[in-house]
């Protein structure tokens, strides 16, 4: 069971009924962030913390506060980053689909809208995550690790899931005995719906831009879905290599503006 509370007037919690006692504890974390725990992964744009909850580790992402607009959008319109994260991880667990264990969310707002909102999930220290095997062509079972990930893309694309986020960094592979297990993080983007081909292979196009993997990964979700590899390979590398052009435009188009920026400041 899932309840909503009001703290005080501005902030709102929800938590998983198994950590109902615990709200006062996991309020008093996130007010206490800047200084709790330790600072985990890449802090570009949100910034999270790993920290010590009884017999648990915390996984606590802080997500970069609102501009303007947003803030009014996301305080009376839209659900939070944190909420959908919260119950997005709730549903993948209903549909049998690996993420880590959601605990909690954290909305803090003044009279104009949200200031800041907090996603707790439990904390998966991974063996590896998909990087490592874009990055790492060696690594030891590369291509079995490959083809159970896509199997597990096929189980979510069934599962009626558009994980929109699909990329090297979000998903997180844990080895249990001669099997790799895949948790999805980064949630608050998906959608839930009937997947057509085109949008199939397109959720391919951010892992890899190397050709040998998506050869590997053709020919799994060839046969699992008893479909031509050719025709598999060909629509997930095309989406890819426009993914790819695209990508790259943008990183053009961004140091292009730079350079003028410094060149007339």
């Amino acid at each position: 069971m899932i309840r909503y509370k009001y703290l005080f007037d501005m902030k709102k919690i929800i938590t998983a009924s198994k950590f109902e006692l615990d709200k006062e504890s996991l309020l008093n974390l996130i007010s206490n962030f800047d200084s709790i725990g330790n600072v985990f992964g890449n802090q570009n744009r949100n910034t999270i913390k790993v920290v010590s909850f009884g017999d648990l580790l915390l996984n606590i992402k802080s997500f970069k506060p609102p501009g303007l607009l947003n803030k009014i959008i996301y305080g009376h319109f839209r659900k939070t980053k944190a909420v959908r994260s919260y119950n997005y991880a709730n549903t993948l667990i209903e549909k049998g689909i690996g993420t880590p264990q959601p605990i909690a969310c954290l909305e803090d707002s003044d009279i104009i809208g949200l200031t800041n909102s907090f996603y707790v999930s439990e904390h998966i220290n991974a063996d590896l995550t998909f990087r490592e095997l874009v990055e790492e062509p060696d690594f030891i079972d590369h291509e079995q690790i490959l083809r159970q990930f896509v199997r597990f893309t096929h189980q979510l694309h069934e599962a009626e899931i558009l994980f929109k986020d699909h990329s090297p960094g979000n998903t997180l592979i844990l080895k249990k005995g001669d099997r790799y297990n895949f948790y999805l993080v980064d949630l608050n983007r998906m959608d839930f719906k009937n997947l057509t081909f085109q949008e199939r292979m397109k959720n391919f196009s951010r892992l890899t831009p190397k050709k040998e993997m998506i050869s590997v990964m053709s020919d799994e979700y060839a046969s699992l879905t008893g479909m031509d590899y050719q025709l598999v390979f060909n629509e997930m590398w095309k989406q890819t290599s426009k993914f790819q052009e695209k990508f790259f435009r943008k990183r053009r188009l961004k140091r292009k503006f730079l350079f003028w920026k410094n060149y007339t400041d």
